[in-house]
């Protein structure tokens, strides 16, 4: 087809890869300027791929948000379809966001980069974190060392928590990607998933942030019923853990943290949906869920490949 003379944008697709932790939710929530992939200052949070697309006048970025690999996956079900997912989308991806942590790099950072070097695409490194720094003028040195490690297209220093450059890594992401005629999504599109999944992992966050440290990871929830109505959205959903134990920390004495749970969960599916939210929350007991492959389908673990619009 002869395009000469017809005015072209940038659209491709762009995945966020790291280890966990780095960021990755949190800039794809910043970027498209509301809460699509849930956050919490612990590894696993991100458990699937997201897509999100980012619209803008000049082009239009498909951005996957992917879970936090390990370089040790371990021997777990749940651990192995984490890093699957991470890294399954990286063949079609046109553009790849490599997030560190500003000040930091370890044996994953390098097990992820090994990764990049076999797959020969442009990556842009995001360093995360900058306003984290106790030292800003720990910066420039650390970067000068990233020039070194690989020849990444663009090194970019963000916050993503507080939007620091934000606009520089979309217009210089936006360079690589191929030039089109046509935006491939709608441009009210936002995400491939539903809101069945999106409440789900909405529920899930606030158990993440309302427990310690070991509970969170052998917990799952799922969606019994979701019923619209109007002007009341009614949501039934189980909460699954591995054992009996963890079911009592999760209820609370009383039945006070499950109540604390829904009552977060509440407001912000609220806050998302634009209704009243009638939340029932269930927790059931399913030994071994995490090695269970047919329960990590039902909780959509196995990815499809990027929709097409």
């Amino acid at each position: 087809m002869d395009v000469e003379g017809d005015s072209l944008i940038r659209a491709g697709n762009i995945v966020i890869i790291g280890r966990p932790n780095v960021g990755k939710s949190t800039l794809l929530n910043r970027l498209l300027g509301q809460k699509l992939s849930i956050t919490a200052d612990k590894p696993q949070t991100t458990r699937h791929r997201i897509l999100g697309v980012l619209d803008r006048p000049d082009g239009q970025i498909a951005l996957l948000d992917t879970p936090g690999i390990h370089r040790l996956a371990g021997r777990r079900a749940l651990n192995q379809s984490l890093n699957r997912a991470a890294l399954s989308g990286l063949s079609e991806a046109d553009v790849i966001w490599f997030v560190v942590i500003a000040g930091q790099w370890d044996d994953e950072d390098d097990f992820i980069l090994e990764t990049l070097r076999r797959e020969k695409k442009p990556v842009v490194l995001i360093v995360n974190k900058i306003d984290r720094l106790s030292d800003r003028r720990r910066l420039l040195p650390y970067l000068d060392n990233l020039k070194n490690l690989y020849p990444f297209t663009e090194i970019v220093p963000i916050s993503a928590l507080k939007g620091d450059n934000e606009k520089r890594l979309v217009e210089v992401s936006l360079c690589h990607l191929p030039s089109v005629q046509e935006k491939p999504y709608d441009p009210e599109y936002l995400t491939d998933r539903n809101l069945r999944f999106i409440t789900a992992e909405f529920i899930r966050e606030k158990i993440m942030r309302s427990l310690g440290e070991e509970v969170p990871y052998a917990t799952a929830v799922t969606i019994d019923n979701f019923e619209e109505q109007s002007g009341l959205t009614r949501i039934a959903a189980t909460i699954w853990v591995e054992r009996k134990g963890q079911k009592a920390i999760v209820i609370g004495q009383k039945g006070e943290r499950l109540k604390a749970i829904g009552s977060r969960a509440r407001h912000s599916l609220e806050n998302l949906l634009g209704t009243q939210v009638f939340l029932e929350l269930w927790v059931k007991v399913r030994p071994g869920w995490q090695n269970d492959a047919r329960f990590l389908q039902k909780l959509e673990m196995e990815e499809p490949r990027w929709p097409k619009n």
